[in-house]
């Protein structure tokens, strides 16, 4: 477990979970995954969230995935685990399950069938006030998640100790961040985007410490964050984004744009180009079923984004 006294930042990448043909986990794939993210310059791993198929697995088949993850990531970097759950009961066990296999951290959305703001306020305190790690908000439009009020989210972080960092995947994001910053203050150690890295730009100079994308460029989402960290800040303290920042962001935009058409299919696609993982197996086949074109556009992304990918495989 790493220490989580200073802020975490930079880009805490999610690993895939590759399942073989028959449907079953490829564990050692996995564990290449979580290899990759590291050797690519992650400084963070999440897993297993919404790009992970999280939704797919079984709560054995979760607690294995975050075991194996702590064990291959080994103290590098800091280790987020997904524990979501369908109820504040379900939420905890995960989660201390998580806690008890080495997780510096736990990430949660709301339950689907929450009914209101009472209820998503009510089962993140109680999550929260069942481990001692530190606990991710994560804020999400639908299908995937639930929109969390502001004011919630705000009052769990300045009330609820273990609480500490956001998730935010909402839209517009950056308004959101604008806002539980200045309203959660100290309380808050710091929020990081998502969908993809597709908004990094204006989140970061809104305040963001890092991004959560999916891991299938994660050597070219570390480059642009590196020159994003060179930009320093402005007379009033806000981050600055350098030029070459904007540059390198132009670049991975043709792959932000196609992950966004085909999801957890595309980081498999990818990910298998690469040579990272074995398949491109889904247990629940993506609604966009990939063809030649496709596969032919993955190549050329790869190609002209070359540049940035420092990773290769052995």
């Amino acid at each position: 477990m790493t220490t989580a006294n200073a802020q975490w930042r930079g880009v805490f990448t999610i690993p895939v979970t590759p399942f073989h043909e028959d449907g079953s986990i490829d564990w050692d794939s996995l564990r290449s995954c979580v290899e990759f993210c590291i050797e690519a310059g992650a400084h963070g791993i999440v897993m297993p969230v919404n790009a992970s198929e999280f939704f797919t697995l079984t709560d054995d088949e979760r607690d294995e995935v975050v075991r194996v993850g702590v064990e291959v990531t080994d103290g590098a970097v800091p280790f987020v685990a997904g524990t979501t759950g369908v109820s504040p009961q379900h939420a905890i066990a995960r989660s201390l399950a998580a806690q008890e296999a080495g997780a510096d951290s736990v990430m949660v959305l709301p339950p689907q069938r929450v009914a209101g703001a009472t209820q998503m306020e009510e089962h993140y305190r109680a999550v929260g006030e069942a481990i001692s790690i530190p606990l991710f908000i994560q804020n999400h439009t639908p299908p995937a998640g639930t929109v969390i009020p502001n004011d919630v989210m705000i009052r769990l972080l300045k009330e609820v100790p273990s609480i500490q960092y956001l998730k935010e995947e909402s839209m517009p994001p950056g308004h959101v961040i604008t806002a539980v910053l200045e309203g959660a203050g100290d309380a808050c150690k710091g929020v990081m985007g998502g969908v993809g890295g597709r908004y990094i730009l204006d989140e970061y100079r809104r305040g963001s410490c890092g991004t959560m994308p999916g891991c299938q460029i994660t050597d070219a989402a570390v480059a642009v964050w590196d020159a994003l960290e060179r930009g320093g800040t402005d007379d009033q303290g806000n981050q600055m984004v350098t030029d070459e920042a904007r540059d390198m962001y132009q670049q991975i935009l043709p792959a932000i744009t196609f992950e966004s058409l085909y999801g957890a299919g595309a980081y498999k696609a990818i990910l298998h180009r690469r040579g990272v993982i074995a398949g491109t197996t889904m247990r629940i086949p993506s609604r966009r079923v990939m063809d030649a074109i496709d596969f032919e556009e993955i190549d050329i992304i790869l190609d002209r984004l070359s540049p940035l990918l420092s990773w290769r495989k052995r």
